[in-house]
């Protein structure tokens, strides 16, 4: 089974990783537990940038579903961009999806995947408001990735509308 990303998503975090030697299986590549570790250390980086805390006042967010589709096996040595998109901002929760390529593989994905985050009060053990400082972080990377999206449709209708090059003489 598959599951696709969304189309509608907004790119808001992307890091660089190496694939660790430790990482790897008795088969040789990447275990398929390890991703799920390599989406999670995308997360923590993305909510703690700034010097930021994940958990303040016994709140704090849980990850209550995740997924991985596998397209291409990973071997050490490698380094890696991981890139981190999100979606349908809700009251207490939003979902974040990720793709991983190899550094040295630019637009090669070798896997994707996603997962929905909820804001929890973990004494009382129920969802919360996101706080605003995650509202504002998401906000402006929606804000910065809208701009992107911009950028390249201008681009884009720029390349399509220029004159051809001129054709060079025999």
């Amino acid at each position: 089974m598959k599951l696709p990303l969304p189309t509608e998503k907004y790119e808001i975090h992307r890091m660089r990783m190496p694939v660790r030697w430790g990482d790897m299986d008795a088969f040789g590549h990447v275990n398929n537990t390890v991703y799920f570790r390599y989406f999670e250390q995308a997360r923590v980086e993305w909510l703690t940038q700034g010097g930021r805390t994940m958990v303040a006042d016994g709140k704090g967010p849980v990850v209550v579903n995740a997924f991985c589709n596998f397209y291409r096996q990973l071997e050490y040595p490698a380094n890696l961009v991981i890139t981190q998109y999100l979606s349908h901002p809700g009251r207490s929760s939003c979902d974040v999806w990720m793709t991983i390529e190899r550094a040295d593989q630019p637009g090669q994905i070798v896997a994707d995947g996603g997962a929905t985050i909820v804001w929890v009060d973990f004494a009382a053990s129920r969802a919360v408001p996101l706080p605003p400082w995650v509202r504002a972080l998401m906000d402006e990377g929606i804000a910065r990735a809208r701009e992107r999206m911009a950028m390249q449709q201008q681009i884009q209708q720029q390349v399509q509308g220029s004159d051809p090059l001129p054709s060079q003489p025999d």
